[in-house]
């Protein structure tokens, strides 16, 4: 029999200012996959990635991780539930008067009781998965914009989580960069063994790392499949989408 999912969404809805921005989403996320959520801007994936780990009440619908509905939980039920899963955020949401050290540390003091020795034992050993061995000391202001994405995936993994959601993890990066962090978040996940949820708009990025990929218009998932399925696809939307082409009816600037 094949194990449960690790998420399971059912009938999502999340309205503001009376518009759905979701209108019944329905999806599941296997454990140890990598699910990358594609569309348009302001389609609602942020918001989707958002009430994955109880950021954001639905106003309808059910959100269950590993088989409890986050939606029934009151914030400090939900704090057990944040150690379990870590969310990346689009700008990677680092401390600037803290140098790389206390960043990654920072969980770590917040959630578990270590001898000085093994805290430092596992913020050395997060950051030698994303290739920062030796800049405990920088502050963030000394990094580029790929060490900072890579500091705070360290941080995002300090505790060991059995996901990772990643909110737009290459937005502001060079294409070089981009394809670091792309190559590295598919192998820290890998090695991990964590499944992860990508919210994007990089192609690249999604063809690297993701097991399947949605796409989401209207709110819900207009497609959902492999990417070799996606390429496949007769839906217009979806293979305009892919191959970077304006909606029909668009003026081109």
């Amino acid at each position: 029999m094949a194990a449960a999912p690790l998420f399971e969404i059912r009938g999502l809805v999340k309205r503001y200012e009376g518009r759905a921005v979701l209108a019944g989403l329905d999806f599941d996320v296997a454990r140890g996959e990598c699910f990358a959520i594609l569309g348009r801007s302001g389609c609602g994936k942020s918001v989707t990635l958002r009430q994955l780990v109880g950021l954001e009440r639905p106003d309808a619908g059910t959100v269950r991780f590993d088989g409890t509905d986050l939606t029934t939980l009151s914030e400090e039920e939900l704090y057990p539930v944040r150690r379990r899963v870590a969310m990346l955020f689009q700008r990677g949401a680092l401390f600037d008067s803290l140098d790389v050290f206390e960043n990654v540390a920072f969980p770590l003091r917040e959630h578990a009781r270590l001898a000085p020795d093994e805290l430092a034992r596992r913020v050395a050993e997060k950051l030698a998965l994303v290739h920062l061995t030796g800049s405990e000391e920088r502050l963030p202001a000394q990094l580029s914009g790929g060490m900072r994405k890579r500091v705070a995936l360290a941080r995002a993994i300090a505790l060991d989580p059995e996901a990772v959601l990643f909110d737009e993890p290459t937005t502001g990066l060079d294409p070089m960069t981009s394809a670091s962090i792309a190559r590295l978040i598919r192998d820290t996940t890998r090695q991990l063994g964590v499944t992860a949820v990508v919210v994007t708009h990089d192609l690249a990025l999604t063809r690297h790392v993701a097991d399947r990929i949605a796409f989401l218009d209207g709110g819900r998932f207009r497609f959902v499949g492999t990417w070799q399925e996606a390429e496949a696809t007769t839906d217009p939307l979806v293979g305009r989408f892919l191959a970077g082409q304006p909606e029909e009816g668009e003026d081109v600037v």
